[in-house]
């Protein structure tokens, strides 16, 4: 059985799980992480990263706290979002090595030892892939494909289908993973980016324990702008090569134009010139949109504004990280 962590022991492991009105989860996942480290001798911290929940979600987590030393709580002054709570839980990562999970539970506790096996195998970055689940909806199973495999393409990222924010990285993966510093966040893509031995641990997703998931249709397609934008120049190119097939599309409407008057033929559609018009129009409004979001990125990269504001916890391992909402560090 592992031996308590006090906050003057260095942990081999951390466990960092961001939460989000999870009061009735948070409970069977703490137990759960235990008991499938009751073989793991080394010490180990969980640590819940609270990201502005509205119901009992952190008063539960430090009641738990309060009679073991395992666990710690860090509270986020709002809610950041998802990819933001997870950075503020690696960067209070003590341990050697940490590991990433969601709260709801569909992220089996008990796929752990696999995931230290693999870490202690020598691979630096064991990413957990999730089975599709019978009961998965089909439309975000297809769109999820496609999505992974468009963005393997463009983005020069390889990111498997079924990979989630459930992962373990090696302290010299994670200071990688840290050391990346933008405020929009595709936190499974920069896993890929930043190198080191892989390997992957497929697991069968569990139903969601308690409450309903936090991530809507919305915020799916938010991440996906995220990845894309992020991690690739390509729709900048394919507006580009969009421009540059209407320009010769119009010379040839135009060549044939001059020749028609010329012959004295008589030119009609104003139809087709509407309709022409039309697609010149929103084509231009969908390449000012594209200029937009990277211009957009690039507007909240330079404010310099922090990724989050921690209320209240423990100092961050990093110590370049965020300072409290008090202004300390």
């Amino acid at each position: 059985m592992s031996a308590p962590c006090p906050a003057t022991t260095t942990p081999a492991l951390s466990l960092v799980v961001p939460v989000f009105n999870e009061q009735d989860n948070v409970e069977p996942l703490a137990r759960r992480v235990h008991d499938a480290l009751r073989d793991f001798s080394d010490p180990y911290e969980l640590v819940f990263v609270d990201d502005g929940s509205s119901d009992e979600t952190p008063a539960r987590v430090a009641k738990l706290a309060d009679g073991d030393p395992r666990i710690r709580l860090v509270r986020l002054s709002r809610n950041f979002g998802h990819q933001a709570a997870l950075l503020a839980g690696l960067e209070h990562a003590r341990g050697g090595a940490a590991v990433s999970l969601d709260g709801d539970l569909q992220h089996p506790p008990e796929l752990l030892p696999a995931l230290i096996a693999r870490w202690r195998d020598g691979f630096h970055v064991v990413q957990a892939i999730r089975r599709v689940p019978v009961d998965d909806r089909a439309a975000k199973r297809v769109s999820s494909g496609w999505f992974y495999t468009l963005l393997s393409r463009v983005a020069r990222i390889r990111v498997t289908p079924g990979a989630a924010d459930f992962r373990l990285l090696s302290r010299e993966a994670l200071d990688a993973f840290l050391a990346c510093r933008e405020r929009c966040r595709f936190n499974r893509g920069l896993v890929q980016w930043i190198g080191f031995d892989y390997c992957e641990v497929p697991y069968d997703a569990a139903a969601r324990h308690s409450g309903r998931t936090k991530y809507s249709y919305a915020a799916m397609l938010r991440l996906a702008g995220d990845a894309i934008f992020s991690f690739s120049s390509w729709p900048l190119r394919l507006a580009g090569l969009a421009g540059a097939f209407l320009s010769v599309a119009a010379m040839g409407y135009l060549v044939w134009v001059l020749y028609a008057a010329i012959a004295g033929l008589a030119i009609t559609g104003w139809t087709s010139l509407a309709a022409t018009m039309l697609l010149l129009g929103g084509a231009q409004l969908i390449v000012l949109w594209i200029l937009g979001e990277y211009v957009g990125r690039l507007y909240e990269e330079v404010k310099q504004r922090p990724i989050y504001i921690i209320r209240s916890g423990s100092a961050p391992a990093r110590r370049e990280c965020v300072r409290n909402a008090d202004g300390s560090g």
